[in-house]
């Protein structure tokens, strides 16, 4: 998944970065290094594990942290 696809996956879920940092139980600060261009300095690649679990996201599954308000999205 690359960063783009990534950022594309969170926002069609409607989550925020730290929304999204607590069902991955990551800081906010990593999420948008995730979703940075790979040019940037800061930029990180996707964690395989989280992209795995934002597909899950996609199909429909919702962990117990996924926000309740957006449990419908």
């Amino acid at each position: 998944m690359t960063p783009e696809e990534f950022k594309a996956a969170r926002k069609s879920l409607g989550l925020t970065q730290a929304q999204l940092g607590h069902v991955l139980d990551t800081a906010p600060q990593t999420i948008r290094k995730w979703e940075m261009p790979a040019g940037r300095s800061t930029a990180r690649g996707v964690n395989p594990v989280a992209a795995r679990a934002m597909g899950w996201m996609l199909a429909g599954f919702r962990p117990p942290e996924f926000p309740k308000d957006q449990r419908q999205a």
